[in-house]
């Protein structure tokens, strides 16, 4: 689950890499993180992923993931509810950046993480420099780049997911706690796909 390009193409510069993730807060579903180190010139248009159109992002998607190097977490619902969500957080961010060093062949020399903390410290794989940056999502173009590839890369997972379990409407709601989704849980129960540590899940497994 990674592309990339080889290391010379970024030149002689510091080969920094732009990380953020995808659905911490459904309650259903994977939580899915990407990095990404950046093809010169950048893909125009970047954005935070939450205030790009769905068409915008998803072209931005694709030219993304054609031009530049990038690299996929994915930590499913089993480890979330083992390791809590901040927990799977850290380690979709670390499995992506090592698939990225890996398709580089090259460790990167600073990785830029939206939000206020990274997974330094906190998981022992992680051995790369790091820099939280709260809203970074849309002040670094390669987070930036980051949110927009882990949110399309979810959101084809649920949909594909909403296929298999067609009662919840995650193609539309993505696994979060809309009240059509919430409805259907108190009808129909749990999936193996429900995240049994989150509490309106937890909730209905009483009744």
């Amino acid at each position: 689950m990674f592309s990339g390009t080889p290391h010379h193409a970024f030149g002689s510069a510091p080969l920094i890499v732009g990380v953020d993730e995808a659905g911490r807060g459904p309650l259903a579903g994977p939580v899915v993180a990407a990095a990404v180190a950046l093809c010169k010139p950048r893909p125009a248009g970047l954005d935070d992923s939450k205030k790009l159109c769905a068409n915008s992002r998803g072209r931005l998607d694709v030219t993304i993931r054609r031009r530049c190097a990038w690299g996929i977490g994915v930590v499913e619902v089993e480890d979330i509810d083992r390791l809590n969500i901040f927990g799977a957080t850290m380690l979709a961010m670390t499995l992506a950046v090592a698939r990225l060093a890996e398709v580089l062949a090259c460790d990167p020399d600073e990785v830029l993480v939206d939000g206020n903390l990274t997974p330094h410290g906190r998981r022992p794989e992680w051995r790369w420099a790091a820099r939280p940056i709260v809203g970074g999502d849309a002040k670094e173009p390669a987070i930036s780049a980051a949110s927009i590839v882990a949110k399309e890369w979810r959101d084809r997972m649920m949909i594909e997911a909403a296929r298999k379990h067609p009662h919840y409407g995650w193609e539309r709601n993505k696994g979060y706690g809309t009240p059509d989704h919430v409805e259907a849980l108190r009808n129909h129960g749990p999936t193996p796909l429900h995240r049994r540590s989150f509490a309106p899940v937890a909730q209905m497994e009483l009744f």
